[in-house]
């Protein structure tokens, strides 16, 4: 049962499949809200395709998964709902001339916008404002970033932050809706081991107060539920800048394999297959 926050994912033989081959397939998992699951692999193997699927933002060709007790691909737009993306190229990314201050205002008044109620549209000004700073102070604390620490505090543009700390903005964007389950792309591209640990962390904090998060990585951290793609190719690339087919919002321990269930992938996939997908997939 989903606790009042996080929320379970169950995927049994889910796959995703392309004009030419395969992004992933087999695919099984089980894990509990509020848990920090690793999606590993090396780029090209079908991690990106994986992680959009189970956000709704990608309909699966096989299999069956349920997310927060919605189940894909028949609810998309509900999954889509109570999910968050942090960062994803060529889907969620940071616009690098906003920013800091530019993208949480932006973000807050999306989320007002969208998701509020009807009710709270016609609250006084002032009421409104707080409630988005309030959201926008707690997103950013969740997410370890003070904007007072950067260069030009909030006003320093996003091609001016570290990748560290681009993660940490992308991160509380997301959480700025409040969402059940968290995912993001490319956890440790470009880290040192030092911010990749941190990174770790902050992803770790966040599942510990109760979403659910997902992460994919080239290498899964301890202490992770761990779910492996894998690729024949050896040049292989994953992009989704090409791509309008993929749809936005309107395990074993890799330390300790004895004390986590293991989540496998059947089928190693090529990168022809995991471009292919993109193309092939279509809008809930």
């Amino acid at each position: 049962m989903d606790s009042p926050h996080g929320a379970a994912v169950t995927v049994e033989d889910f796959g995703l499949k392309g004009p030419r081959g395969w992004a992933f397939r087999g695919v099984r998992l089980d894990v509990p809200p509020g848990a920090l699951v690793a999606i590993e692999g090396p780029s090209g193997s079908g991690r990106t395709c994986l992680l959009l699927a189970l956000t709704g933002r990608m309909r699966p060709s096989e299999g069956r998964a349920e997310v927060g007790g919605l189940r894909l691909p028949r609810q998309m737009a509900a999954v889509r709902r109570i999910s968050a993306l942090g960062p994803v190229p060529g889907v969620s990314e940071l616009d690098p001339a906003f920013t800091v201050a530019e993208h949480l205002r932006e973000r807050a008044l999306l989320q007002r916008r969208f998701d509020g109620s009807l009710r709270a549209l016609f609250r006084p000004r002032a009421e409104r404002t707080a409630a988005a700073r309030n959201r926008i102070d707690t997103a950013l604390d969740a997410a370890g970033l003070d904007p007072a620490t950067l260069p030009k505090a909030e006003r320093t543009s996003v091609r001016d932050l570290e990748r560290l700390e681009a993660l940490r903005l992308s991160v509380a964007l997301a959480l700025i809706g409040r969402p059940r389950l968290l995912a993001v792309d490319d956890t440790d591209l470009k880290l040192s081991d030092a911010e990749r640990a941190e990174a770790w962390e902050l992803l770790r904090s966040v599942a510990d107060m109760g979403t659910t998060v997902l992460a994919v990585c080239s290498q899964a951290p301890g202490g992770a539920i761990t779910v492996r793609t894998a690729t024949t190719a050896t040049t292989a690339t994953e992009s989704v800048s090409d791509t309008a087919d993929v749809t936005e919002a309107d395990a074993t321990d890799a330390s300790e394999p004895a004390e986590a269930p293991e989540a496998t992938t059947t089928e190693k996939t090529t990168d022809e297959g995991t471009a292919d997908a993109f193309a092939e997939t279509g809008r809930a």
